[in-house]
């Protein structure tokens, strides 16, 4: 056996892809539809689960909504890309190993670090024990579960972000015996223009949703919530939709990362510290010229499209393009026939204009089902995904002088 196969060296160059998220998805399909056929590189998809989540609509599993079943390895098939079912539970950069439900391990030459961000249930007291939260469709399960033997009570949705906006209003309008209280420091919509921000708070009060701005949550009990000011609201379901954080997977495996734990890319979405290493979606802190990109599916996907033509490039001894990214959009929907969509500058600004009513819950309704078949384009067309606004001169970094 020669020392170079004892090393665990090969010719092939080996891609692996951890998560298969929107962004994991991404990058594993566009990169393996460019690569099929090409001799000397696999690619590999690592994932907890064979079942695709869509985090999209989790708001609708929540609420005992039935929704199809999207399997990965079905989506992977014809790729090329070899898809691995398990946990990561460690990473190692420097040694550029894997780790797989402990008991694995996969050595890369390139890896592109797609574990997103879930729920953070420690800033808060009592979050993690008695809280309900959506980061997985078996979370949005759990919930759907009770709230399906509920009856009559109160719920608490933690959170008056865009999270907390869609399930407040889908439980209200599913459950009408229900009392829903949605509370946030911030106003619902606060970062839409006055007449949208105006339309999703009057498609609230329709619901019944009691809207608590203002309001910061102390700790959460078993069967209350106490806020700052010492107030206690009985709750019978406590959702918790505000604030996420990433795995500290990446902060362990070595990467430079930023304060939240996420991977510092540089401009091709290579970390900074380790370039054979790329991150992408709610794992990656992207600089743009407006700042630091915050997760989104609209963001998400180009991410992992990006990083996939990088690395493409760099098999090809080419250097790697810069990535650019302008919001446009802001969807938010207020149960199943209703929505407003705040159309949005490249910086994430408000524009003046936006949708609402049935039409913007169709708008909506396409936005959340776009993925999957975007993904079946790319097998076929790898270039019909490389389309996204790259938002001018807002995105551009200006270097330091």
């Amino acid at each position: 056996m020669s020392a170079q196969h004892e090393a665990g060296m090969t010719t092939t160059h080996r891609v692996v892809i951890l998560g298969a998220g929107y962004a994991g998805m991404a990058a594993a399909i566009q990169l393996a539809a460019r690569v099929k056929g090409r001799e000397g590189v696999q690619v590999v998809v690592v994932n907890a689960q064979e079942r695709f989540t869509e985090r999209l609509r989790l708001h609708m599993t929540a609420t005992g909504q039935q929704l199809p079943e999207l399997s990965i390895p079905e989506m992977l098939e014809g790729t090329g890309a070899q898809f691995v079912r398990g946990w990561v539970t460690a990473v190692d950069a420097d040694a550029r190993t894997v780790r797989i439900d402990d008991d694995r391990v996969l050595r890369y030459d390139t890896l592109v670090y797609g574990l997103g961000g879930v729920a953070d249930t420690s800033a808060v007291p009592g979050v993690e024990d008695h809280a309900y939260t959506l980061s997985s469709a078996q979370d949005a399960e759990l919930l759907a579960d009770r709230l399906g033997r509920l009856g009559s009570g109160t719920v608490v949705v933690g959170g008056s972000g865009l999270t907390g906006v869609e399930s407040a209003a889908e439980i209200a309008e599913r459950y009408p015996e229900l009392n829903v209280v949605l509370l946030g420091r911030q106003e619902p919509g606060a970062a839409m223009n006055p007449k949208a921000k105006a339309y999703l708070h009057a498609a609230l009060g329709r619901l019944g949703v009691e809207v608590r701005a203002g309001e910061e949550v102390a700790k959460v009990l078993p069967d209350a919530i106490e806020l700052a000011g010492g107030e206690s609201i009985a709750a019978d379901v406590v959702l918790w939709t505000t604030g996420t954080r990433v795995s500290p997977l990446a902060a362990a495996a070595g990467p430079a990362v930023d304060e939240r734990g996420r991977i510092v890319t540089d401009a091709a979405l290579r970390s900074v510290s380790h370039p054979e290493v790329y991150a992408i979606g709610d794992a990656a802190a992207i600089r743009q010229g407006y700042g630091v990109m915050h997760g989104t599916c609209q963001g998400g996907m180009p991410t992992g499209v990006h990083a996939a033509l990088s690395i493409d490039r760099v098999l090809k001894g080419k250097q790697p393009k810069p990535f650019r990214f302008g919001y446009y959009h802001t969807p938010v929907s207020l149960g199943r026939h209703d929505a407003v969509v705040q159309f949005t500058r490249p910086d994430d600004s408000p524009r003046s204009i936006h949708l609402t009513g049935r039409m913007a819950a169709r708008y909506k309704e396409t936005v959340t089902a776009s993925p999957w078949p975007t993904y079946g384009r790319m097998k076929k067309m790898p270039a019909s995904g490389a389309f996204w606004p790259r938002g001018g001169r807002s995105t551009r970094v200006r270097e330091a002088r």
